[in-house]
């Protein structure tokens, strides 16, 4: 059973935001039994991530990592045909791909596969006009008490 969710209530109130509507619409439509091959997504610092993926059987020769606009594709494809008879085969060898949203300034730094781990390094660099920064306060003279209180007058006009 799919739930729906209607966004057009938060739409009539926001501006700039139907991105972030669009992921949520999108990531409700996801198979939920698509959990193959197991990740886990850490943050390793305060901008910087880690996806390491269990990936046991493939070579990096087979895995192809994918960064385009904001999308993070892992595709993994085996070669060559396998004539090995297996009495028992527990140890999945299928082809896959997977999707990572990523958000705005986070860019791929780095991937390594050992031991069965693919881990793929990210990083959120922010542009220097967006970071933070401190408006330094200018201290105004103060008029004199008795200037303070002088109006201007113009000219009176008859009507």
């Amino acid at each position: 059973m799919r739930t729906s969710f209607d966004f057009s209530p938060l739409s009539r109130s926001s501006v700039g935001f139907e991105h972030l509507f669009d992921l949520l619409d999108s990531a409700s439509r996801l198979a939920p039994n698509d959990n193959w091959p197991p990740y886990d997504i850490m943050r390793v610092g305060e901008n910087q991530y880690r996806i390491a993926m269990s990936v046991a059987g493939f070579t990096p020769d087979e895995i192809t990592i994918t960064h385009e606009q904001q999308m993070l594709t892992v595709t993994g494809a085996k070669t060559g045909e396998d004539d090995t008879e297996y009495l028992y085969r527990g140890i999945a060898a299928r082809n896959f791909e997977r999707r990572f949203q990523l958000a705005d300034f986070v860019s791929v730094t780095g991937a390594n596969l050992a031991n069965g781990l693919l881990k793929i390094d990210l990083v959120r660099e922010l542009p220097e006009q967006m970071k933070p920064r401190r408006i330094e306060i200018h201290q105004a003279e103060a008029l004199p008490a008795g200037e303070a209180s002088k109006q201007i007058e113009g000219e009176k006009h008859a009507a």
